[in-house]
């Protein structure tokens, strides 16, 4: 028994390691995106406050990291936005709130195909237990990538896809939403822990997922026709 429990841990450490890699890499990622498209179309004010950046510990929030690493989804601390720095505020808001979510998606893609890439090392006689580790983490990278791309885009503050919707609202309409802002927030926290958003969550993940597969269907082709 206790060698059995030492192996569990041992394997449920190395998950949660190879997740805290992936999280410290996702969520730089995922907030730098927000500020470098703001900085883009005219708001300096999180390239100011040191936002501009890929250093996990400018963007880092604990609860939200440690949401990821244990379930897949999460948030770093917000980046600061001054929509008044804009031509178009609302166009502004829209856009640098899905530069995030986006960026994930575009990470999932690269980490698919250097995922389907890895068993080529096996064949040029790289180690069994170096191809197995790049494996895990290149899904790992994946699957919270798209969950993490797909969880902001709810349209539920302070997520990404409300900003995102407060393009298609009347002024009026999301100021009166964000008023309950906290409410909601509350609201939220107690939906995604009673489990009622995992399936809608789920079933997105793996449209997502058999999207960037489809599109990366040339690397599998490619890895076939070498390995055979």
């Amino acid at each position: 028994m206790p060698s059995i429990f030492h192996t569990s841990f041992q394997s449920l450490l190395y998950i949660l390691i190879i997740r805290l890699i992936v999280a410290l890499t996702a969520l730089p990622v995922h907030e730098c995106a927000h500020a470098y498209a703001a900085m883009r179309m005219g708001d300096h004010t999180a390239e100011r406050q040191g936002r501009l950046t890929l250093n996990p510990f400018a963007h880092f929030d604990p609860i939200g990291t440690t949401a990821i690493i244990l379930f897949g989804f999460g948030w770093a601390k917000p980046v600061p936005i001054n929509p008044l720095n804009f031509n178009n505020p609302k166009k502004g808001m829209m856009l640098s709130a899905l530069a995030g979510p986006l960026s994930n998606i575009g990470l999932a893609f690269l980490s698919m195909v250097f995922y389907k890439l890895v068993p080529l090392l096996s064949y040029i006689g790289v180690g069994a237990s170096f191809v197995s580790t790049l494996s895990t983490f290149f899904y790992y990278a994946m699957t919270i990538n798209i969950s993490l791309g797909v969880f902001n885009l709810i349209p539920i503050p302070p997520l990404d896809g409300s900003r995102i919707a407060t393009y298609f609202l009347p002024q009026r309409t999301y100021f009166k939403i964000m008023q309950y802002e906290r409410y909601i927030l509350i609201a939220f926290f107690l939906i995604l822990w009673l489990g009622v958003l995992d399936m809608p969550i789920a079933f997105v993940d793996g449209l997502v997922t058999k999207g960037l597969d489809f599109i990366t269907l040339p690397v599998d082709w490619l890895v076939r026709a070498i390995i055979r």
